[in-house]
């Protein structure tokens, strides 16, 4: 089993190789990784008492995100060398503030795992949610350096639990502790004998909290909305977009804000031409005569999280693809959030549904339903609104948990 995980990395490279001829990310995840070892040693100082992370993406760094500036915070003196596996999280997180280093992890051959490890040295190691790399976490074992896996979920029909998963099993057995979002993922790992598990919940509610009290205000969103229930899309992909765009062309009752997945001309034009209300694109906003639009389509990177103070419901994209994109960020502004049929994965999904502060579609039909029920009914709107809210400020609390027990096993 090991000789065939190896070989379907090299087949996984051959592919990105081949890839990188014509796909900007495959061609970012390449160039990325060109002498990776030699970029690494020309950055690092000599005698730092470092620290390493590593998430796939951007979307579990943000779960890592509470732990490394907690840490920071209480540890200046710490070095954070952060890694990713993907040009999404390394290329918009590679100037982060509360990391000292930034790098993509290198192929995880053995080689490499005990090259990379020798020079940053780490004092200890968190993978973020679902990082699981033989080569890495065998040598960090062999070496007794811990390594905790934070803010993950595990399900039954993970390979781990599989009568064919005993190889893959081993990789658990070189984390030194376990993290866990709920309670099926400790009862899973304690089902292979495992105990060194808490239930700690997801970093992401910290996070999330965090964003909505220092949400940054923007003057020309809030003068769109001034005094109108407002819809926001965010995330969106076109999936999404054929089902609420259809809504908003029939609908001239509310003001809409869209923020798409992608913000590629092609895309953003895309979007513009396919909606009859009169529309604006963020980037050509005027002050003096907003207000005279009802939709605006948001054509940059970063402002997402503090739009949603502005909204009454919002819809996360992704639903209709691999999977909804982050539910919380508005949930904790206090809003129903709506999204498509792709969400068992996300347990926060899942509870904001049976809290009644979300709600799921599958067709244009599902969707108008609900927009119909929510904005008629003001009882409705408030209370999915306020169990929203709650329901983040209840699920609080992880990073500090996390840290404290780090930081405890680690003195010294």
């Amino acid at each position: 089993m090991e000789m065939l995980y190896h070989f379907g990395l090299l087949i996984f490279r051959l592919l990105l190789n081949i890839g990188s001829l014509f796909n900007v990310k495959a061609k970012k995840w390449i160039a990325g990784r060109q002498n990776i070892f030699q970029k690494i040693k020309n950055q690092l100082k000599d005698n730092e008492n470092r620290v390493w992370f590593h998430a796939a993406s951007l979307g579990e760094f943000e779960q890592g995100r509470p732990i490394i500036e907690d840490l920071k915070g209480k540890n200046p003196e710490l070095k954070i060398v952060l890694t990713f596996f993907s040009p999404s999280g390394y290329e918009i997180m590679k100037d982060y503030a509360f990391a000292d280093y930034v790098f993509y992890l290198p192929d995880d051959t053995k080689k490499n795992a005990e090259r990379f490890i020798k020079l940053i040295q780490p004092k200890f190691v968190v993978f973020i949610k679902y990082e699981f790399w033989f080569n890495y976490l065998k040598a960090l074992k062999s070496l007794n350096i811990n390594t905790y896996l934070i803010s993950t979920i595990f399900r039954k029909d993970q390979i781990f639990f599989k009568w064919y998963g005993a190889w893959y099993r081993k990789m658990l057995n070189y984390f030194t502790y376990f993290f866990v979002q709920n309670e099926e993922s400790m009862q899973l790992l304690k089902s292979l004998n495992y105990s060194n598990i808490e239930i700690t919940g997801d970093t992401r509610f910290d996070r999330v909290f965090q964003i909505s009290q220092n949400a940054k205000k923007i003057p020309i969103v809030e003068k769109f909305c001034e005094n109108n229930m407002v819809f926001i899309a965010g995330s969106s992909w076109k999936a999404d977009e054929d089902i609420f765009i259809n809504y908003i062309n029939k609908n001239n009752n509310l003001k809409y804000i869209i923020a798409p997945h992608e913000i590629h001309e092609t895309n953003i034009n895309r979007i513009v031409n396919s909606i009859n209300l009169k529309t604006i694109r963020f980037s050509n906003v005027n002050m003096n005569d907003i207000s005279e639009y009802q939709v605006i389509i948001i054509d940059n990177i970063g402002l997402l999280s503090s739009l949603y103070q502005y909204a009454n419901i919002a819809f996360i994209g992704g639903g209709f693809g691999s999977g909804i994109h982050n539910v919380l960020e508005p949930a904790t502004f206090g809003m129903p959030v709506i999204f498509g049929p792709n969400f068992r994965k996300y347990q926060e999904a899942v509870d904001l549904i049976k809290n009644n502060a979300a709600f799921t579609i599958s067709d244009y039909k599902s969707f108008e339903k609900i927009m119909t029920n929510l904005i008629s009914n003001t009882t409705k709107i408030k209370e999915s609104s306020v169990n929203a809210k709650i329901y983040v400020e209840i699920n609080r609390g992880a990073t500090e948990k996390i840290v404290n027990y780090i930081s405890l096993k680690n003195q010294n």
